[in-house]
C-alpha cells in the first residue's frame, strides 16, 4: 500500500511498481508527480481492486487508471488477439481524448486501441468493426454506437478484464442507463471495474452496488482556476475569430503569449497570420517532429518567440511561468481543458490573463465551464472592426439527447499487438460498503489499496501494428510526446 498520509508531499510517478515501458512513456512525457486522484486510485487499480472514484475533471483521472491499465497490458499481453479491456464514456470528444493519452504513454508498448462512436460514413464503422473483431487490447466506446456493433458485427466481449465507466453521471443523465446495463450484460462476471463520476448521487451508488464487487471508494476536492487569471471572453461569429485576433495584436505585448486551437490546420492558420504582422510566433503542432518541438519550446523560454501557437495535444505539459497572456481560439471540449490551458498563466506569484473566443455554437460548452467554475466569465464588447457578435443565449446550444449515441465521427483505427495471456481476476459477489480513507491534500478519500498487482494489456485503433523498439537506451521520443506540469 503506497497511499501516502504526509500533507503537501506529491507521491512520485517513480514510486509506483510499474514495467520499464510504461515509465518509458512517463519520461517521454515527462510526467513526475502525480495528481491526489492519481496518488490515492493507481495503488488500488494496481492491486486489482473494483474501485469508485469521485473526480472532477481536472484532477488527473484519465491516467489515474489509463496507466494501471496500460500496466497490466503490457505484463499479459493478448496471444488470443481478443478485446481486454473497454472504456465506455458519453461522448466522442472524450473518447478521442483518451484514445490520445493511450497514444502517449504506450508509445514504447505493444498496445492497440480502438475508437467506437457514431456518425461518420460506412469506412468509419467498418474500421470499428475490425478493429475489434482483430481483438484490441482497449476499446474506446460511446455507449450506443457499441451496442449498434454488438447487435451488428458480431463484436465478442466475453473476454473484457477491465471495465472502465468514465463521467457515469454524465451517462446516467444522458439516457444511457440502461445502454450500459446491456453492455455489461455481455461481459464476463470476473473482472476487474473502475468508475469515475464527478458526483455520487443515489443513482450513481445504486450502479455501484450492482456492477462493483467490494469496491474502494476514492473522493477528491475539485480545484478551481487560479484567483490571479483574469477572466473574459468574446462572443462572436466563428468568421469574426480572427479579425479579433488580429485586433488584440495589433500593438506588441509585453509578455509570452500562448494561442491554443483545436486543430492543426488552425494552428497553422493563426501562426501564418501573426507572422505576417510581423511578431515573433511559432506554432506547435502534432506535424513538427520532438527535435523540432523540443527547439520551438526553447526558443519560447528564451524570449525569441513571443506567441506560441499550440494544439492542446502537444502543448499540455509546457512548464514556463512567465506566460501573461492565454487565448482559447476555440472553447475546450470541458472544464478540465480550460482549467489546463489557462493555468498556463498567473505561475508563480504573479499575475495573467486568459481570453476566450466563443462563437455561438460553442456557447453551450463555454456556459458549462462558467458552471464548473461556479462564476460568469466577463463578456468583453467585440473591436469596431469585427462588427456586432451573436447574443450570448447559451441555453439555445447546450447539448441535448443521448449525445454519445450519435456523435458525428469517423471512429478509431487500430495499431499495434499483444503478447502473453495470462488468467484473470476472481468472480464478482453482492457489492459491501466500500471502505474509506481520507486524502490529506484535497478531500477525503475513500479506500485502502491491497497488495498484489494483476496483468492487463492494452490496444489502439488502426490498421497498422507497432512493434516494441527494443532496448530502453535506444528509444527515441514519441513525436507527440507532451510533458505534465
Amino acid at each position: 500500500n503506497r497511499i501516502k498520509d504526509k500533507a503537501n508531499n506529491s507521491m512520485k510517478f517513480s514510486e509506483l511498481e510499474l514495467e520499464p515501458e510504461v515509465f518509458d512513456g512517463l519520461d517521454a512525457m515527462n510526467f513526475v508527480e502525480m495528481t491526489p486522484v492519481q496518488e490515492h486510485t493507481i495503488p488500488v487499480i494496481l492491486a486489482g481492486r473494483d474501485i469508485i472514484g469521485c473526480a472532477q475533471t481536472g484532477t488527473g483521472k484519465t491516467a489515474a487508471y489509463t496507466l494501471p491499465l496500460l500496466n497490466r497490458l503490457t505484463i499479459e499481453g493478448n496471444p488470443d488477439n481478443v478485446v481486454k479491456s473497454l472504456i465506455i464514456v458519453p461522448t466522442r470528444e472524450l473518447a478521442q481524448q483518451i484514445d490520445m493519452q493511450f497514444q502517449g504513454f504506450s508509445y514504447f508498448l505493444p498496445v492497440s486501441t480502438t475508437v467506437v462512436y457514431g456518425g461518420g460514413d460506412g469506412k468509419g464503422w467498418e474500421v470499428q468493426k475490425r478493429g475489434m473483431l482483430m481483438g484490441a487490447d482497449v476499446v474506446i466506446a460511446t455507449p450506443g454506437r457499441l451496442i449498434a456493433h454488438l447487435t451488428n458485427s458480431g463484436v465478442d466481449l466475453s473476454h473484457v478484464e477491465c471495465l472502465i465507466l468514465d463521467e457515469a453521471d454524465r451517462m446516467l443523465d444522458m439516457g444511457f442507463s440502461d445502454d450500459i446495463m446491456k453492455i455489461i450484460s455481455y461481459l464476463p462476471k470476473e473482472r476487474q471495474t473502475i468508475m469515475f463520476s464527478a458526483t455520487l448521487p443515489p443513482k450513481i451508488r445504486e450502479l455501484a452496488r450492482t456492477i462493483l464487487n467490494d469496491p474502494a471508494e476514492v473522493t477528491i476536492a475539485v480545484s478551481k482556476p487560479n484567483e490571479a487569471i483574469s477572466q473574459s471572453a468574446y462572443i462572436c461569429y466563428e468568421s469574426q475569430k480572427l479579425g479579433i485576433v488580429r485586433e488584440m495584436f495589433a500593438e506588441p505585448k509585453d509578455t509570452k503569449t500562448i494561442i491554443f486551437s483545436s486543430s492543426k490546420q488552425k494552428t497553422k492558420e493563426l501562426a501564418h497570420v501573426l507572422k505576417r504582422m510581423k511578431f515573433n510566433v511559432a506554432a506547435m503542432h502534432s506535424d513538427l517532429e520532438q527535435s523540432q518541438r523540443e527547439e520551438v519550446i526553447l526558443n519560447f523560454k528564451n524570449n525569441k518567440v513571443d506567441i506560441l501557437v499550440a494544439t492542446d495535444i502537444v502543448a499540455r505539459g509546457i512548464d514556463i511561468e512567465d506566460i501573461g497572456l492565454v487565448v482559447n481560439y476555440d472553447v475546450p471540449h470541458d472544464p478540465e481543458d480550460y482549467i489546463h490551458r489557462i493555468g498556463r498563466t498567473a505561475r508563480a506569484a504573479a499575475t495573467g490573463a486568459a481570453v476566450t473566443l466563443v462563437c455561438q455554437e460553442e456557447q453551450g460548452k463555454f456556459h458549462r465551464i462558467e458552471k464548473f467554475m461556479e462564476r460568469e466569465v466577463e463578456k468583453t464588447p467585440l473591436p469596431e472592426s469585427v462588427g456586432e457578435g451573436p447574443a450570448y443565449t447559451p441555453e439555445a446550444f447546450e447539448r441535448k439527447g443521448r449525445g454519445g449515441r450519435s456523435g458525428r465521427s469517423r471512429g478509431g483505427a487500430k495499431r499495434g499487438r499483444g503478447r502473453s495471456d495470462k488468467p484473470r481476476g476472481e468472480g464478482k459477489k453482492a457489492t459491501p460498503a466500500p471502505e474509506k480513507v481520507t486524502s490529506p491534500e484535497k478531500a477525503p478519500v475513500k479506500a485502502t489499496a491491497p497488495e498484489g498487482t494483476p496483468a492487463v494489456k492494452s490496444q489502439e485503433g488502426g490498421t497498422q501494428r507497432r512493434r516494441h523498439r527494443g532496448g530502453r537506451q535506444h528509444r527515441r521520443k514519441p513525436a507527440n510526446a507532451t510533458p505534465q506540469e
